[in-house]
């Protein structure tokens, strides 16, 4: 299972002793916002350019609007930098249907699409007839709201079969993320803070204490 860092803070995408491989980062425009940069073009370069300095592979980007002709000036910007940048580009639109036009213009210039915000079958259904190459629920604000979450995930997980894979977001314990890992999901995205809290455990470090307690215990014999 491929892990994204969930950011727009390139301070944060460095990698920490611990944590496992990381695929790429995704990105949305709260996030974009919460990063203290303004939703547009330049950010967006921006944040291509320093995944291409940090080595980077994969950048999952949200396009703001459903507006095809903008989201054909967006490509046009951000594909010759993310070739030149090495950068593997994925763009990012919201799950529902006005977005349609938007996703046919990003498919038309091969760029791999990610539906996010999926949060029943029939948005699964469709992202599937769609050509999406990912689809995100989110599976914290799922269960917020009382939802079936799993039931959602084991779909989305079939759905592999058919070449839409499952990115899910919104990860807020370990346990998840093991339960996500068990059933085959093919990637995860977690915010940085929660990835790097979780290198390490209490469990983990009470073992750790124990040993060094009877490491002392034993010298002393």
């Amino acid at each position: 299972m491929k892990l994204f860092l969930d950011t727009a803070d390139t301070a944060q995408w460095a990698s920490v002793p611990g944590l496992p491989p990381i695929a790429g980062v995704t990105t949305n425009p709260s996030l974009v916002y919460q990063s203290g940069r303004p939703v547009n073009v330049t950010t967006y370069l921006a944040l291509v350019q320093m995944a291409g300095a940090m080595r980077i592979k994969d950048l999952m980007v949200q396009m703001p609007r459903p507006d095809a002709g903008e989201v054909q000036t967006y490509l046009s910007e951000l594909l010759p930098a993310a070739a030149l940048a090495k950068v593997q580009l994925t763009i990012k639109l919201p799950c529902a249907p006005e977005w349609s036009d938007a996703i046919q213009t990003a498919q038309d210039h091969g760029v791999p699409v990610l539906l996010t915000g999926l949060s029943n079958a029939m948005q699964l259904m469709w992202a599937i007839d769609q050509g999406a190459n990912w689809v995100a629920p989110y599976l914290g604000r799922l269960e917020d709201a009382g939802r079936d979450t799993w039931s959602l995930v084991y779909a989305c997980i079939e759905a592999q079969r058919q070449g839409t894979q499952l990115l899910a977001a919104s990860i807020r314990t370990p346990d998840v993320l093991a339960r996500l890992m068990a059933a085959g999901a093919s990637a995860v995205t977690v915010r940085p803070e929660l990835a790097k809290a979780w290198v390490r455990d209490s469990l983990t470090a009470q073992a750790l204490e124990q040993f060094n307690l009877d490491i002392l215990a034993s010298e002393k014999r």
